[in-house]
């Protein structure tokens, strides 16, 4: 998602072919090295429930993306409890592990600085 201050360095790394050269061996292995994908799970199916931004995105999802989503948190439970990941035909490919919750939040955020600006405007009289 965004940094800390609500920054992100990616469109500027993207933009970059060096810092791309770079930069995308080393974020593929730390991707791969989170383990993540071994239980099946895509990036944004870690993202903290509890967070009422991303109650919301979850809200818009659509019923496909909702019942995949709750499909591999299921199957990643099942193989917690089993104490063993997924077979290896199994994993979620890199291909296959794009962001689709976080177009979502951006949109919540985006209509939540839009009400805070809406909600503290103030009428001056001439």
């Amino acid at each position: 998602m965004f940094g800390p201050l609500g920054l992100s360095l990616a469109p500027y790394v993207r933009s970059s072919r060096t810092l791309s050269k770079w930069l995308t061996p080393v974020a593929t292995w730390y991707a791969n090295s989170m383990g993540y994908r071994k239980y099946g799970f895509k990036y944004d199916d870690l993202l903290c429930e509890e967070n009422d931004t991303v109650q919301r995105a979850l809200g818009r999802l659509t019923t496909q993306e909702g019942y995949d989503r709750a499909y591999r948190l299921k199957r990643a439970s099942q193989a917690s409890v089993l104490h063993a990941p997924l077979s290896k035909d199994q994993w979620t490919p890199v291909s296959e592990d794009v962001r689709y919750l976080e177009p979502h939040i951006s949109e919540v955020m985006k209509e939540e600085a839009e009400r805070q600006n809406w909600d503290n405007l103030v009428v001056e009289r001439k």
